[in-house]
């Protein structure tokens, strides 16, 4: 990995789970963030929203709340997608909420709250604008516009748009303090790269912000990681990759075979903006175990919910997270601060290990993530019995009874550990969605 890239992320890797948020205009219409474009609607038709724009339960600092009690140590707010409404107070457009019956800087308080919770913060910024005059219409195949007849043969101002946007990214980079991620979104066919002036972008934001994380999205989107995954990153390529709604097979690495830092971003129900009809919400257990998977290949999770029209977050979204930051109070320690360990995939779970160890230790620490019961005793594949020193549940301290028995004699060279007095019997595991182990393995005995 690129070593630059490698000491900005340091942070970013060790938190390992935040919130995204999806806010705007398009909470009103409640059918998902790209209401605009799925259903064709002009500026002059979208603009309703904008004049009934007033969220009057908004408050960030409860937003920030249950950030925290879900375990999330870092969040990253829309300050603008992709219909071009502003959630601060840009002096380059009326287009925003401080124009709005509502009246306020919404990024402003997002990011006082946020901080006063210890929790990072970080700033999406739309690379398109679908209100702006000179961003393409008819050709483009994102734009509520497109194959419009009048817009045929369209005379835009590219360079005029260009430099709009680079501004309002100035803004947010200049008027709001430290900012510890930055995500744009998003490129695609020949809107890529330089055609943002990407290099230009990037030096201006390192101006101001040196130690910013930046994702990968300048170059690519969900389907292409750009030339991060190469051996000579681009200016621009970002300091890490960002599947969407998917989880690596293996992790990302790039054409060397070295690991790259990534995130997984995904949605809690379907939709990243709030959607009235959609109830389909992902359920604590699924996101607990999806964020070890993430943590066990090598990456990060962020989750987003979508605030509905008044400001609320969804009450079964705010349900699910706190069941995620209970299970996270005790088991917390296998997720911050870990990452991929190089011991196999058990059938039974995940591995996962921390960052970083001390050479002077004598133990090295992994920790199992059991998701389901062993017939009987578990064995700890992948790990040599007369390495085990101990075994413990990371959520108590309690340490468990070693497992071999009788019938486990032909595989004296796996360590096994039982979850009640008799080693040949099965017993349910302590934790139904994903017990921890805190394994302590002698270093001078290898694995």
């Amino acid at each position: 990995m690129n070593r630059e890239i490698y000491e900005r992320t340091r942070k970013f890797c060790a938190m390992r789970f935040g919130m995204f948020i999806h806010w705007g205009l398009y909470a009103i219409p409640a059918r998902g963030e790209w209401v605009m474009s799925n259903e064709k609607m002009s500026v002059s038709q979208y603009k309703k929203y904008f004049d009934e724009f007033n969220p009057t339960d908004f408050d960030a600092k409860r937003w920030a709340s249950v950030c925290r009690q879900a375990g999330m140590k870092y969040a990253v707010l829309t300050a603008k997608h992709h219909d071009g409404f502003c959630l601060f107070d840009s002096k380059l457009t009326e287009y925003k909420s401080t124009n709005t019956r509502f009246g306020r800087d919404i990024v402003r308080e997002f990011l006082e709250a946020f901080r006063a919770e210890g929790i990072a913060v970080g700033l999406y910024f739309s690379l398109l604008d679908w209100s702006h005059p000179d961003f393409p219409k008819y050709a483009d195949r994102h734009h509520p516009m497109r194959g419009r007849e009048e817009y045929c043969g369209e005379q835009i101002d590219f360079d005029n748009y260009l430099n709009f946007m680079h501004g309002q990214v100035k803004e947010l980079v200049t008027g709001y303090g430290k900012l510890d991620l930055l995500w744009f979104d998003f490129s695609y066919d020949d809107m890529a790269g330089e055609k943002w002036r990407a290099s230009d972008l990037i030096s201006m934001v390192r101006k101001y912000q040196p130690n910013v994380c930046i994702d990968n999205r300048l170059e690519g989107s969900g389907e292409k990681y750009g030339s991060i995954a190469t051996a000579s990153p681009l200016p621009y390529s970002g300091d890490f990759v960002s599947p969407e709604q998917i989880i690596p097979p293996q992790g990302i690495f790039d054409e060397r075979g070295e690991r790259i830092p990534w995130e997984l971003c995904a949605t809690l129900n379907d939709h990243w903006g709030y959607c009235e009809s959609d109830k389909n919400y992902k359920s604590a257990a699924l996101v607990i175990k999806k964020l070890v998977e993430c943590v066990s290949k090598g990456g990060n999770m962020i989750l987003n919910v979508g605030p509905d029209a008044r400001g609320n977050f969804p009450e079964t979204a705010v349900e699910e997270l706190r069941k995620v930051g209970a299970w996270l109070s005790k088991n917390g320690g296998s997720i911050y601060n870990c990452g991929h360990s190089e011991i196999e995939k058990p059938e039974w779970g995940r591995y996962t290990e921390p960052l970083e160890m001390r050479e002077d230790e004598q133990f090295r620490t992994v920790f199992a993530h059991v998701f389901e019961p062993s017939l009987g005793a578990l064995p700890l594949f992948g790990i040599r019995a007369d390495a085990l020193e101990s075994v413990r549940l990371a959520a108590t301290g309690s340490e468990l009874r070693r497992g071999e028995a009788w019938n486990s004699v032909l595989y004296r060279e796996t360590p096994l550990v039982s979850f009640g007095a008799n080693p040949v019997y099965t017993y349910a595991l302590p934790d139904e969605v994903d017990t921890v182990l805190v394994l302590k393995i002698r270093k001078d005995t290898g694995n």
